[in-house]
């Protein structure tokens, strides 16, 4: 398996919602084209409609949005290796995407630098590239691949480095950290309620405190994203007393 510098790789991941509550606060353009979607996505699903699929919209980049994206990056040698991670989230889109950029550019400008996402390939890049595009944002180098030829896209994939060239198989992050032996990550939500977790607040507070549980969940993914491929690359994994969190 194919090592890159591991000071040189970033490891991330993003969490999406909905772009609004529920199917029936949508402008009727986009309930008419959610419509459309949500026909392929409940054919032989006789208890999904339109409405109680609404949910998944947030996977896709046309109906959702990012409301948290969490990155880490590993500093220091074998002997004393350790994680600083950083989020950034909130409702406003554009700004956690403006401000993601900058800071992927800084990052990335003086030498060769890795992306590395659990289905990153198949989500993550692809979701970030597009939300740029819909918020009117330039994608950073590091992160486009337009127009680059296969070696030289620096986008690495935990999922893609587990499949061993099996193309039929899907396999969670859940799912290989229990495999390997590696502390889930779940906190006390999963994927699949963030956006209930997101959209059910009542007041500012509320709001507060559920992205709060959020970003923590999606820090928890950053770092078993990272222990996995440490295990994969047969280097030492990450102790959490060496974890960091910048504000």
């Amino acid at each position: 398996m194919a090592s890159f510098p591991l000071n040189n790789i970033l490891f991330l991941d993003i969490e999406t919602v909905p772009q609004y509550p529920s199917y029936h606060e949508l402008p009727e353009e986009w309930k008419t084209l959610w419509g459309l979607k949500a026909q392929y996505l409940i054919r032989n699903k006789e208890d999904e409609t339109v409405e109680t699929i609404y949910p998944k919209a947030g996977i896709y980049a046309e109906f959702g949005k990012i409301i948290c994206i969490s990155c880490g990056v590993i500093q220091g040698s074998e002997s004393g290796k350790k994680m600083i991670l950083k989020s950034f989230a909130g409702a406003d889109e554009k700004t956690i995407l403006y401000d993601f950029s900058e800071m992927l550019r800084k990052w990335s400008a003086d030498e060769p630098k890795y992306l590395c996402a659990h289905n990153g390939k198949e989500f993550d890049f692809p979701y970030l590239c597009r939300r740029l595009i819909i918020n009117e944002l330039s994608i950073p180098q590091v992160l486009n691949i337009t127009g680059k030829k296969p070696w030289e896209v620096n986008h690495l994939d935990t999922l893609d480095l587990w499949k061993f060239g099996d193309y039929k198989n899907y396999t969670s992050l859940n799912l290989l950290a229990h495999a390997l032996g590696i502390p889930t990550p779940k906190d006390d939500i999963d994927g699949s309620i963030v956006w209930d977790v997101y959209w059910s607040a009542r007041n500012d507070s509320e709001k507060v405190r559920n992205l709060e549980r959020i970003v923590t969940y999606c820090q928890k993914d950053v770092i078993t994203v990272a222990r996995l491929y440490l295990r994969m690359n047969g280097e030492p994994s990450l102790n959490d007393e060496n974890i960091e969190i910048k504000s």
